[in-house]
């Protein structure tokens, strides 16, 4: 069962590893996203940037998701296609590709219909098999994510 806040909205309080996995209550975890996390266009690609570069693409997945949830009507295909990449590379780090090469299709397939400067973006990503390293897949998507307001 999910925690919820008092007003019965789903929350993230459970502790988590590197990978995203879900750790024991009480264990120390990374820390976490918030919940309430609505970022501007321009910090959703600095933060989920700066999580990659760690090689956190987990973390990465739930900022993408924060602006997925509070972006205009016409960018949420786009942030959600990103949040699926990133939980694709989260898949190739837990050793489950094939999760991870479905939603590297399924992510592709949503950044190149934004198209723009995340076109790069999403060919990178369709690119990426079952087999690819997690840590140069991270570093590909990373060098093809825009650095600002794309």
């Amino acid at each position: 069962m999910r925690d919820r806040d008092p007003e019965g909205r789903p929350r993230n309080a459970r502790p988590r590893d590197a990978y995203g996995r879900p750790l024991p209550y009480g264990s120390a975890g990374l820390p976490r996203v918030p919940d309430e996390y609505a970022p501007t266009t321009e910090q959703a690609l600095a933060d989920g940037r700066r999580f990659l570069e760690e090689g956190l693409p987990f973390n990465a997945h739930e900022v993408f998701e924060g602006r997925w949830k509070c972006a205009p009507e016409e960018e949420r295909e786009l942030w959600q296609g990103l949040a699926q990449i990133c939980v694709g590379l989260t898949h190739l780090q837990r050793g489950n590709g094939r999760g991870a090469a479905t939603l590297f299709s399924r992510g592709a397939a949503r950044a190149q219909s934004y198209g723009g400067a995340y076109d790069p973006v999403g060919k990178a990503a369709s690119g990426l098999t079952q087999d690819s390293d997690p840590g140069e897949a991270i570093a590909l998507i990373l060098g093809k994510l825009p650095t600002g307001n794309g």
